[in-house]
């Protein structure tokens, strides 16, 4: 069966780009259906921190017996077969869509893109059509998920032979639908080409990873590139109230379903009530409560609304099935203190929108004379541009801001933060800063007095902290628990 897989890989390779093939000192040729097995194929893959031509020597070393490139080595090895195409990430995608006999064909596959709430969204339809006895999947930034199987996550969006291997033990595990996560690193960098969608979502688009894609227009066209691709039998769940949401499925040969919570729309929401209880709202003419809180949530509901409309549920088993799910881990946590009467919330918002978005909605929760505290930071090696305009919606929104570490990555903390402070024009009384994540935390709880709320943003499900490649366990809400149980 493998032997099979993997020797159709390559005239499919060789069909895809023939030029530089024909140098007969190359033995493009030399793979044999009965000796296949043996075979190792390494692609040689260019990037943007390092090009995978460097390695070829170190992986025929290691065993390669092929090598897909895009440009030959200056020695060949005669006892190496070399495949040259134009597009090697694209040669790597249609690898691993042939060797693992193309599952997304069959499986009914959702991607979810946009800045914020595809995590969130992807969750609630895997937790409601779990709910509702259907096998499916997930592919999400906290985790995989298909059938009795759960893994972390170490991609929003996985490698090619990562996403193809777990779709073909999804359609294995008899999943019938799986819901994923389309980042735009991963269009960008063409891990789902190949991959055959029956439907796309669009949540919204805002300042994010412009240190990659350089413009938010950029970043834009990347996000669409998703939906430009969706075939005429796919649907397209959009929300229209982002100002991009129309232009997102402007060249999108899908049908086209429009979710709102401002304008009459095919999917139409409208907030009754929004309490630390969570929503009260009405969803096209029906009431529902779900248990989630925030305007931002509202619209992650009436997304995985339509969806499931498009999958074929019944609408009122959809709102019934909607007021069951508390959402993704990491997402609006609640922590309760109970000794200091104290609320405390653990929140993945880690763009100037999404924290903003969270801490509006705490503003509009938090009681009289009560206080939010925030302890905010920002990522290392990822977009500077967006830390000054995240101190400034924290102090805007918040009573007292801490700024501390996140994920450092290989930048110095203190640099981050002096970032972070750089759009301030003079000193600020309810700003505090503390480069130990742990101790931020930690003042946050002693600052706080009964019926205030503590914001810990940036981490949300992360389990850990990087600093210099190293990831040390670290766990938000687990230390804003031990630290709320300890205060009195």
């Amino acid at each position: 069966m493998i032997s099979k897989k993997l020797f159709d890989i390559v005239p499919q390779l060789l069909s895809e780009d023939r030029k530089g093939l024909e140098n007969p000192t190359i033995q493009h040729l030399a793979f044999d259906s009965r000796e296949v097995k043996n075979k190792t194929l390494f692609f040689a893959i260019k990037g943007n921190a390092g090009d995978g031509h460097r390695f070829i020597d170190e992986a025929i070393s290691k065993g390669a017996t092929a090598i897909v490139l895009e440009s030959f080595p200056s020695v060949i090895n005669k006892d190496v077969t070399y495949i040259k195409v134009s597009d090697a990430r694209k040669a790597l995608a249609v690898s691993s869509d042939l060797f693992y006999d193309s599952p997304s064909s069959n499986i009914e596959l959702i991607g979810v893109t946009g800045t914020n709430g595809k995590t969130t969204v992807c969750t609630l339809l895997y937790q409601l059509f779990s709910n509702m006895n259907i096998k499916c999947g997930l592919i999400s930034t906290v985790k995989y998920a298909y059938a009795e199987v759960v893994e972390n996550a170490t991609h929003t969006t996985p490698d090619p032979i990562k996403l193809n291997a777990l779709l073909y033990r999804m359609v294995q595990a008899d999943c019938d639908i799986a819901f994923m996560e389309v980042s735009s690193h991963a269009i960008d960098q063409k891990r789902i080409d190949q991959v055959v969608f029956q439907g796309g979502v669009f949540t919204n688009i805002t300042h994010d990873h412009l240190d990659y894609h350089k413009t938010f227009k950029a970043y834009l066209n990347v996000k669409k590139k998703f939906f430009d691709s969706l075939g005429e039998k796919a649907f397209a769940v959009f929300n229209a109230d982002d100002k991009n949401g129309e232009v997102m499925v402007q060249n999108c040969s899908a049908r086209k379903i429009p979710y709102s919570l401002l304008t009459m729309s095919e999917i139409k929401g409208k907030i009754i009530s929004n309490s630390i209880e969570g929503l009260q709202m009405m969803i096209n003419n029906q009431m529902v409560f779900a248990q989630m809180v925030g305007r931002y949530n509202a619209y992650n509901l009436l997304a995985a609304y339509g969806v499931a409309l498009e999958l074929g549920v019944d609408p009122e088993r959809v709102l019934v099935e909607l007021s069951k799910l508390r959402g993704a881990e990491g997402r609006f946590e609640m922590v309760r203190g109970e000794k200091k009467k104290v609320f405390g919330v653990v929140d993945y918002a880690h763009t100037p929108d999404a924290l903003q978005n969270i801490l509006s909605t705490l503003q509009s929760l938090k009681k009289p004379n009560s206080e939010l505290i925030s302890v905010v930071g920002c990522g290392g090696d990822r977009d500077k541009s967006k830390r000054s305009k995240m101190t400034v919606i924290g102090l805007q929104l918040s009573d007292v801001l801490i700024i501390t570490s996140d994920n450092p990555r290989t930048e110095n903390p203190e640099s981050i933060l002096d970032d972070m402070e750089s759009g301030l024009d003079e000193t600020v009384d309810n700003l505090i800063r503390i480069t130990d994540r742990k101790q931020a935390i930690k003042t946050a709880v002693k600052m706080a007095k009964s019926g205030d709320i503590i914001l810990v943003a940036g981490k949300g499900h992360e389990k850990y902290q990087d600093i210099d490649g190293v990831k040390y366990p670290f766990d938000d809400k687990k230390i804003l628990e031990d630290f709320l149980l300890i205060q009195k």
